[in-house]
Parts: C-alpha cells; structure tokens; sequence
C-alpha cells in the first residue's frame, strides 16, 4: 500500500516538479537541462504581452473573489435563517456548482449572456440618445460574473462550516443585552467568522487566478495569464512559459496555505477558548 501511494504521489507531482527545475534551464530546450540560469524568469516579466495578461488576471481575481467573499457571506448568513428543507436545497445548489464541470459553466455563461446582451443592446440603442449607444460584450464584466459566481459557492460553504460551530448561545445573549441585529453582526458574528470569509476570498481568489476553462468561453477579447500561456503553449513549450508556470504554481501554493492557516489557527482558538 505504501509503493502504490507512494507511486500515485510521483505520478502527480513528478511532472510539476520538472517545469520547476526546466524553467532554470540555461538553454532553449524544455526537454534537455543544460545548466542553472534565472534569465527566462526576466525574459518572461520582460515580455509586455505577458505583463498585460498578468494585469488582467490580478484584476479579475480580486474583483470576483471580493465580490464572491461579500455576496458568499451573505448568503451563509441567509442559509442559516432559513427553514431545514430549504436550506438542503440551497446546500445542493452550491454544491453543484462546485461538483460541474469547468466546461459546463463556461458554456452555460455564454449561452446565458449572449441571450442577455441580445436583449439589452437593442434596447439601449433604442433609448440612447446619440447614434453611437455603448455594446454590451464580452470582457471584464463577463469574467468576473462567471468566476465570482462560481466562487460565492465555495466561499459561503467554508463560512457556513464556521457559523454552524459558533453555535446560538452568543448571538441570544448579544440580544438579551438589548443589541441591535447589526450591533450584533459587526461586532459578535463578523469577527468570528472572519478569518474564515479571509480564506474563503484567497481561495476564490486562487481559483479565479489559474481559471482556463471558463474564461477561455467568456473572456471576449480579453487575454488572462492561463489564456496567454496556453495559447503560447501551442508553439511549443519553453522554459520561459516554465518559469511562468512556476510563478504561478508559486503564488498559489502561498494563497492556499494562507487560506488554510487562517481556517486552522481560528479552529485551534475555538477550541482552546472550549
């Protein structure tokens, strides 16, 4: 058992283990290390095109997570209000969401926003009062409505799991006190859980970052870094696009277990305080 994990664990990790070492590669060959150089990683933040795709992926994945950090809180909070049968079928809603297929929720945005721009662009045209009325497209706004929506779901169960330990105790007595619900919210609830909203936004920020998939169906002209380097990948792979994808891998690797040390150090706090 410990040969076949062990195998599993090489199988995943060995190939994302040689882009590191290829992207110090001294040569051109992605294949043949040749000797230890750091000039593709200035090669690479040299190129504009690059710089431009960066630009835009760290714009969108802060404005979707902060929006699905936000509206993900929200409806955490709205769930635990409501009634056991309703909050089951919302449970399932963003469960699907985070269970369906990149693919399918890439496609399914377009479809849907198409249908909307189809509807909305004629009528703006209609009322505008000058013979050039803005075009609703593709772009910024439809990245970051699909990632911030696909987001809110991860971010509201990961909050979700954090209201349900805190329990009623605190928020009763808070009201016997004579609190209003907000006096209650900003200064009991809010500060509970927000190590967790924290890590819920890292992770929808994580996920927006290194999202192909879905931007690749609703990006328009718009190019993200995953978009540039797989359209860069197409001519043939190079340690400059291995020294971007370690960058990434990099910076990733650091969200996620910034994420998770702040989901650890307030359940070892809960549990102390317990």
């Amino acid at each position: 058992m410990r040969a076949f994990v062990s195998f599993v664990y090489l199988f995943l990790y060995a190939p994302i283990a040689l882009v590191v070492l290829f992207s110090f590669n001294a040569g051109r060959s992605a294949s043949e290390f040749t000797g230890f150089s750091l000039a593709w990683y200035g090669k690479a933040f040299s190129n504009t095109f690059l710089i431009q795709a960066l630009q835009n992926s760290l714009i969108i994945a802060f404005t979707s997570a902060l929006l699905a950090a936000v509206f993900g809180t929200m409806a955490a909070l709205a769930m635990e209000r409501m009634g056991a049968r309703m909050r089951l079928v919302f449970d399932g809603l963003f469960a699907a969401a985070i269970v369906v297929p990149g693919v399918v929720i890439g496609i399914a945005t377009l479809v849907a926003l198409a249908a909307v721009f189809s509807v909305l662009n004629p009528a703006l045209a209609s009322l505008w009062p000058t013979a050039t009325p803005p075009q609703f497209g593709l772009g910024y706004f439809s990245i970051i409505a699909a990632h911030g929506l696909f987001s809110m779901a991860v971010v509201s169960m990961i909050v979700r799991a954090r209201i349900a330990s805190l329990g009623r105790d605190i928020v009763e007595a808070s009201n016997d006190l004579y609190a209003t619900p907000f006096g209650t919210f900003r200064q009991i609830v809010l500060p509970q859980i927000m190590p967790s909203v924290l890590a819920g936004f890292l992770l929808a920020f994580t996920f927006s970052f290194d999202d192909f998939i879905i931007a690749f169906f609703v990006a328009g002209s718009k190019t993200t870094l995953p978009i540039y380097v797989f359209a860069s990948i197409r001519r043939g792979v190079t340690p400059e696009i291995n020294a971007v994808a370690t960058t990434v891998l990099i910076a990733s690797l650091f969200l996620i277990f910034a994420a998770r040390f702040l989901m650890r150090e307030k359940t070892m706090r809960t549990s102390g305080e317990g």
